[in-house]
């Protein structure tokens, strides 16, 4: 999972820098300077939170592919 921020829709609130500093700052003008790597585990219900409390929707979470979903493997190794 990672951050992503529309700069259109952001008006630098700076409510995900509250809810989530151990991956967003704030630059010199009060909008979010976000962590690009992968949000760690023990912080995605926070990153959730964030991007559910941003007054303009500009936070979103992007789902990082980790390989195919258990349903699709688990397919896969029936058709064999």
């Amino acid at each position: 999972m990672k951050l992503r921020v529309n700069p259109i829709a952001c008006e630098g609130h700076g409510l995900c820098a509250e809810l989530l500093p151990e991956l967003i700052g704030l630059d010199d003008w009060g909008y979010p300077i976000v962590d690009t790597g992968d949000v760690p585990r023990d912080l995605e219900p926070m990153a959730r939170r964030a991007v559910a409390a941003c007054p303009t929707l500009a936070l979103a979470v992007e789902r990082t592919s980790a390989g195919p979903p258990a349903r699709s493997r688990r397919r896969e190794a029936h058709a064999r």
